[in-house]
């Protein structure tokens, strides 16, 4: 079967290409799933030069995340043979067939596609961790969430809406703006280069945000102390920008905030059942259509470059999928 494989890291992804390889053995508690749509995930770029907490050994199958067909399961699997699953694991998503534990696979909700299945999960599961279970999410808050180009930003802003709130998308790219708003219909989009404080307490009336939920860190991080509310939470996601940035605790001590990391998979594993209603959750909004993840493009898996660089430029609004097998 062909699979993406990261044969050695580097910085540029010489070390990434499409190859041959021998179909996947299913193991106890396995399922070997038909990968009918894989998305791409930032964690993925940073694997293919080592530079994420997760370094599995090399070489390997790339890919956290998929949605395709049961083709091989255990007798007594919850799963039949044809049954359409999403979900995924820390590596071989990226390939024709892939062997999942049965424990990280899901129904595709109703009224969704593969693509947007593998598209689903890993995004609105962080941003409900984050949201809800860690930032205790209110309907009316004002949430201010950074870095909403990006497949996690988008979910974020998509999902805060979808539970009331009042939502201020933040993107660095002005030419984004319209594509963000027409996506995810925020309150308001800002440019967050420099100083925004004033704007979103233009938009907040004052009051500042509830929760601000920031992937990007650097600059941005720094900005946003001063963008949240007394009594409010800085949900730390990411450092897109590739600075970790610092805070002096007299910070939040004077501001009355505090500062939350969000890892929802570390979050789901130390507490299965909060990570199960999380997805149970996330999947009943979007049977009823009210969330849908944001697809910029979608790709044979041939095209993964162009996925990859397109990613790595900051060109995408929204998520971009992989299609590892193509009928016919």
């Amino acid at each position: 079967m062909r699979a993406l494989r990261v044969e050695r890291l580097s910085d540029d992804f010489s070390g990434v290409e499409l190859a041959d390889v021998p179909r996947p053995e299913r193991g106890p508690g396995e399922v070997l799933v038909r990968v009918r749509a894989a998305s791409l995930n930032y964690p993925d770029l940073l694997m293919t030069r080592g530079g994420y907490q997760f370094k599995p050994e090399v070489p390997f199958t790339s890919g956290m995340e998929l949605a395709g067909e049961v083709i091989e399961a255990d007798p007594g699997s919850r799963f039949g043979i044809g049954a359409g699953v999403m979900g995924g694991a820390k590596t071989g998503a990226f390939a024709e067939i892939a062997a999942v534990p049965e424990r990280s696979l899901r129904p595709i909700p109703d009224g969704l596609d593969y693509a947007s299945g593998a598209a689903l999960g890993a995004a609105y599961t962080t941003a409900w961790t984050g949201l809800v279970e860690l930032g205790g999410l209110e309907a009316g808050q004002w949430v201010l969430v950074h870095g909403a180009s990006g497949g996690v930003g988008l979910a974020a802003c998509d999902l805060a809406r979808a539970l009331g709130a009042r939502v201020i998308a933040a993107t660095h790219d002005r030419t984004k703006a319209d594509r963000i708003r027409n996506a995810v219909l925020p309150d308001a989009v800002i440019v967050n280069q420099g100083r925004f404080r004033e704007q979103a307490a233009e938009l907040t009336g004052g009051h500042l945000c509830e929760l601000v939920f920031d992937p990007v860190g650097g600059d941005v991080f720094d900005e946003s102390t001063r963008c949240v509310a007394f009594g409010g939470k800085l949900l730390v996601v990411g450092f897109v920008a590739g600075r970790i940035p610092e805070i002096a605790v007299n910070i939040p001590l004077i501001k009355g905030f505090s500062v939350v990391g969000v890892r929802a998979g570390e979050y789901a594993r130390r507490f299965p059942e909060r990570g199960a209603r999380i997805a149970r959750e996330v999947a009943r909004l979007a049977s009823a259509g009210e969330i849908k993840p944001v697809i910029d493009r979608t790709l044979p898996l041939a095209s993964w470059r162009e996925a990859f660089g397109a990613m790595e430029a900051g060109r995408l609004v929204g998520k971009v999928v992989l299609e590892p097998y193509a009928p016919g």
